[in-house]
């Protein structure tokens, strides 16, 4: 639990996610959060809106919702001045680390919009990242290799919905590319080595995610949502997410809204012969409760053993991995349920290449 002192703890956690924003390439979001840590421990603004938002460990992901919350006010109109710097700090030559205009913009939306911002902070973290899968497609394809069927794609976690079109997408990287050159999407340069299985043959049956809030993402506030996720300095990943929601109104794929356990004990409760069905998530794992984690494992291992060559299932995650601080690409294949790490990557899909 929190220590005896909520705003050192709050303001921790702020700082944790400044290092992690400088380590990821987001010199803005890195400075902003650096300056919050410190207002909160002032007892500032940044204090007043996240009083009521103590928890444990990273909070629920309390930095990225706070961060999330207030470029939704910026992309809806009704923080022109961050807005301004914003779009400013997408051009890589800006210095915006070094911009003290950046601070003052922000704390003044802050100031501005308490109660909005206490009440968008409540909002769950749902980074609909598009550059994960990079990583991700090194398992749809060494199943497409291993079992010759085509892919039934069930998504927990899967928020929007984006990546159940990965198969759409463009990639790149490592002296290989794979997919439609033309795609709204182009994850070129992801890769650093390029998947052993890039040759293979692979074929999508049918796409379903589940998600406990999904969002539209052709509704203006699901994209607003949406885009609010990326860091704000991240033009490459604006732009993939742009080409992933122009992606989603060519071509629909549903969520619905359930839990992971839920979702997966109903669409595993019966073999599906002559597909091989992909369970797969990325980042979701640490959003789960411990009741929810078990029964999820549970659940796929008892589909497992009714698995077959004729009806094969696998389950597929980008997750960080502790022991190599660091995300990776893990795939566990019934029948047999032998599991490997294939590749590792960043948390946001770039970098990947194999494990081994």
């Amino acid at each position: 639990m929190p220590s005896t002192d909520p705003q050192a703890h709050v303001a921790a956690q702020l700082g944790e996610q400044a290092e992690a924003c400088a380590a990821m390439g987001s010199p803005l979001y890195a400075s902003l959060l650096g300056r919050a840590a410190q207002d909160v421990e002032r007892g500032g603004a940044c204090w007043e809106v996240l009083r009521d938002h103590v928890l444990p460990g990273r909070g629920d992901a309390l930095a990225l919702r706070f961060m999330a919350a207030v470029h939704r006010l910026a992309l809806a109109g009704r923080a022109p001045a961050l807005a301004a710097v914003y779009a400013e700090a997408r051009a890589p030559e800006v210095c915006v680390q070094r911009n003290a205009a950046a601070w003052a913009a922000f704390l003044e939306t802050v100031a501005a919009h308490r109660e909005a911002l206490a009440a968008g902070v409540a909002t769950p973290c749902q980074t609909n990242e598009v550059g994960r899968a990079a990583g991700l497609l090194w398992g749809l394809l060494d199943l497409a290799s291993r079992f010759s069927l085509p892919l039934r794609l069930l998504e927990v976690g899967a928020s929007a919905g984006l990546n159940l079109r990965l198969d759409r997408f463009h990639y790149g990287g490592g002296g290989a590319t794979w997919g439609d050159p033309a795609s709204a999407v182009d994850l070129g340069g992801l890769w650093t080595e390029a998947p052993p299985c890039v040759d293979a043959p692979l074929a999508v049956a049918s796409r379903l995610g589940s998600d406990p809030n999904p969002i539209d993402p052709l509704n203006p506030a699901g994209r607003h949502a949406l885009l609010a996720s990326v860091w704000a300095d991240q033009g490459a990943r604006f732009r993939r997410l742009e080409g992933a929601l122009a992606l989603a109104a060519q071509e629909r794929a549903a969520v619905v809204r359930a839990s992971a356990e839920a979702f997966v004990a109903e669409q595993l409760a019966t073999p599906a012969p002559g597909v091989t069905t992909v369970v797969y998530h990325s980042v979701v794992q640490e959003y789960f409760d411990e009741r929810t984690a078990q029964r999820f494992r549970e659940t796929l291992h008892e589909a497992g053993a009714r698995a077959s060559a004729e009806a094969p299932l696998a389950w597929l995650r980008l997750e960080p991995v502790t022991a190599l601080r660091h995300h990776g690409v893990t795939l566990t294949a019934w029948p047999g349920g032998d599991e490997r790490l294939l590749a590792t990557c960043g948390a946001h899909g770039q970098d990947v290449r194999s494990a081994r």
